[in-house]
C-alpha cells in the first residue's frame, strides 16, 4: 500500500519542481526583457540617438544573444521602446483638462504638452532617425500626431473650428515639432517656450 501512495506523491513532487523550474525561467526571461527595453530608454534619455546593440546589451547586464533572443532586430527593439513612451505620455496628454471654459482648457491642454513633450523629446528624436526604415515608428508618430490633434479639436468652439487656417495654425503650434523647433534649434528654456506657445496662441484667438 505505501509503495502504491508513493509513486503519485514523487510523481506530483516532481510536476512541481518542473513547473516552479519553468516558472523560475519566465521570471528570469521577462526581467531580462524589462532590463534590455530599461537600458535602450536610459541610452536615449542620456542622449545616444542610436544606441546599437552592444551597447544595450552592456547597460542591461546581460549578453548580446540576449538582446537578439528578445529582440530579432533593433527595429523590434525601437517599436517596444516607442510603445512604452507612447503610453506613458498619452497618461498625461489624455487626463481630463481643467477649467470651465474652452479657453481655460486650452490654456491647460499648453502646459500639459509642455510637460509630455519635454519628457519624451529624447525618444522622439531618436525614433526619428528611424522612422524612415520603420514603418511602425512612422504609424506611431503618425498617431500620435493625429490624437494630439483630435483632442485639441474636441475642446475648440465651432467659431474656431470652422476656421481652417486658424486651425491648423493651433495645431501646429501645439505641435511637438513646434516644442522641439523651440527647445533646440531656438534654444529657448522649457519656461519661455511655454510661454511663447501660450502668448502666440491668445494673439491668433484675440
Amino acid at each position: 500500500m505505501d509503495s502504491l501512495l508513493k509513486k503519485p506523491l514523487g510523481a506530483a513532487r516532481s510536476a512541481d519542481v518542473a513547473a516552479e523550474a519553468v516558472d523560475g525561467r519566465r521570471k528570469r526571461s521577462e526581467d531580462s526583457r524589462a532590463r534590455i527595453v530599461a537600458a535602450m530608454l536610459e541610452l536615449v534619455q542620456s542622449g545616444v540617438m542610436a544606441p546599437g546593440a552592444e551597447q544595450v546589451a552592456e547597460h542591461a547586464g546581460v549578453g548580446l544573444r540576449t538582446v537578439f533572443r528578445h529582440f530579432n532586430d533593433m527595429d523590434s527593439l525601437y517599436r517596444e521602446m516607442s510603445a512604452a513612451m507612447e503610453a506613458e505620455i498619452m497618461e498625461v496628454v489624455a487626463k481630463p483638462l481643467k477649467g470651465e471654459t474652452w479657453r481655460e482648457k486650452l490654456s491647460d491642454m499648453i502646459a500639459r504638452r509642455a510637460t509630455a513633450f519635454e519628457k519624451m523629446a529624447p525618444y522622439q528624436r531618436a525614433a526619428a532617425v528611424h522612422r524612415h526604415r520603420s514603418p511602425y515608428l512612422e504609424e506611431g508618430h503618425e498617431r500620435f500626431s493625429a490624437t494630439c490633434r483630435a483632442y485639441l479639436v474636441a475642446i475648440l468652439p465651432k467659431a474656431v473650428t470652422a476656421r481652417p487656417a486658424l486651425l491648423e495654425s493651433l495645431d501646429l503650434l501645439l505641435s511637438f515639432e513646434t516644442w522641439s523647433r523651440l527647445r533646440r534649434e531656438q534654444n529657448l528654456t522649457a519656461r519661455r517656450a511655454r510661454a511663447l506657445v501660450e502668448e502666440i496662441v491668445q494673439k491668433l484667438l484675440d
